[in-house]
């Protein structure tokens, strides 16, 4: 069997390291479009604030290490620019030399990530405007501040990435604002929890301008304007936008080629939320990751391991396979959120009380409990889980016997 995998940072890194695990005959294939494979985004503001201060510590893998590891072919400043389902290949582009090809597939997964969002705004593109989101963009920003040596930096967005940045511009000395819509910090936590977020960057030294509206940039000789709706411009030296991701602009394509559908932000979307969760609407073809919408890098890890297990286990109905197909919950780590029982089309998962031994420590706790007769191992709970606990292994002989039938149809 032979697998191309469209992504290799989280998503895509994650599903070859699996796929190898499951079957050590595989033939896998990733292309990537940067010169980068195997990093998380977390620890890129910490090479700029010096905390990490060898570049290749930003990376767990190149592609050397993985092809000896893991006998994967790792292809770096390759981008996938076309699939043909009709005839399982897809076209590639050296984008250091300029071929371009075609490479087979017996079975494809998707996980090309996506892009900071690019606001239509006046401005955007001049020299001091930096995004944050691969490796490159952060040996870009830290050769600025390296050269022109900056005293003062707007953050556009207060996220994740735009608070570890806050806080290693901080630590260099910089003088550093966050600007920002809505008027807390990380938006998804509470009132109460985001107040005393800003409570800790304020003690920092980092100043808020939260509920402001972002309408443009102007370059200016001693560094950059940042314009406010209603408000006074914001000077610095210069701007990083930390805001939230879009798709990448070929997605439309690539819905069109696998007759998928996107939502409303342009994301690709599942064949079946609960049944399908990483299945596209073209058999053999896989997705994983954040080209289906923001996701923590937990549930981006899942979701490639179920795609993996998806490729080569018995629900790829190519043939009959002995590879896991069937939930099953890790005790230790589940935390008895229920996220699972809820996703589960089948009704195969319920909570229990038991006795956990962790490390020495007896304790009961609430975890799940998976019922292998009912689960039809579709990997919905293991996108779901937010702790990793749900896990496909195994499988039940009745799955089997209706593969047979299935197969023998």
């Amino acid at each position: 069997m032979k697998v191309v995998i469209v992504g290799g940072v989280a998503g895509g890194a994650t599903a070859a390291a699996r796929i190898r695990r499951l079957d050590e005959h595989a033939r896998i294939i990733v292309f990537e479009r940067s010169g980068y494979v195997s990093y998380a985004n977390c620890g890129l503001p910490y090479y700029i604030g010096d905390v990490i201060t060898d570049p290749e510590d930003l990376t767990l893998q190149t592609p050397e290490s993985f092809f000896s590891r893991f006998r994967v072919d790792m292809k770096v400043h390759h981008e996938v620019t076309a699939i043909h389902p009709e005839r399982k290949t897809v076209s590639v582009k050296n984008l250091e030399t300029g071929q371009e090809f075609e490479e087979s597939y017996d079975k494809l997964i998707l996980s090309p990530g996506a892009r900071p969002t690019q606001p239509r705004l006046p401005g955007v593109g001049i020299d001091r405007l930096f995004t944050l989101r691969t490796v490159e963009d952060t040996l870009r920003i830290k050769t600025y501040i390296d050269k022109h040596n900056p005293g003062s930096a707007v953050l556009a967005g207060g996220g994740f990435i735009g608070l570890e940045l806050a806080e290693n511009l901080r630590e260099t000395g910089m003088d550093v604002t966050i600007v920002q819509r809505p008027k807390q910090l990380m938006n998804p936590f509470d009132a109460d929890m985001a107040s005393m977020i800003h409570g800790e960057m304020r003690r920092h030294g980092v100043k808020l301008a939260l509920g402001y509206t972002v309408e443009g940039f102007e370059e200016k000789e001693e560094g950059v304007d940042v314009l406010l709706k209603d408000s006074e411009p914001l000077h610095a030296d210069m701007v990083v936008l930390a805001t939230a991701i879009e798709p990448n602009p070929d997605v439309r394509k690539i819905a069109t080629m696998l007759t998928a559908s996107i939502d409303t932000n342009n994301f690709l979307t599942e064949s079946h939320a609960k049944l399908r969760p990483v299945e596209s609407p073209t058999a053999g073809i896989f997705l994983s990751g954040v080209c289906q919408g923001p996701k923590d890098i937990p549930e981006t890890v899942a979701q490639a391991g179920a795609a993996a297990i998806k490729v080569v286990g018995l629900l790829a109905k190519d043939h009959l396979v002995t590879n896991p197909c069937v939930a099953q919950s890790d005790q230790l780590l589940c935390n008895g959120c229920s996220s699972c029982e809820k996703v589960c089309p089948y009704g195969a998962i319920s909570y229990e009380e038991k006795e956990v031994n962790d490390h020495g420590i007896r304790e009961t706790r609430r975890v799940a409990v998976v019922n292998s007769a009912l689960c039809q191992g579709c990997g919905a709970c293991t996108v779901a889980c937010p702790s990793g606990a749900m896990d496909l292994q195994g499988f039940s002989n009745r799955q089997i016997l209706a593969e047979v039938d299935a197969i023998c149809r």
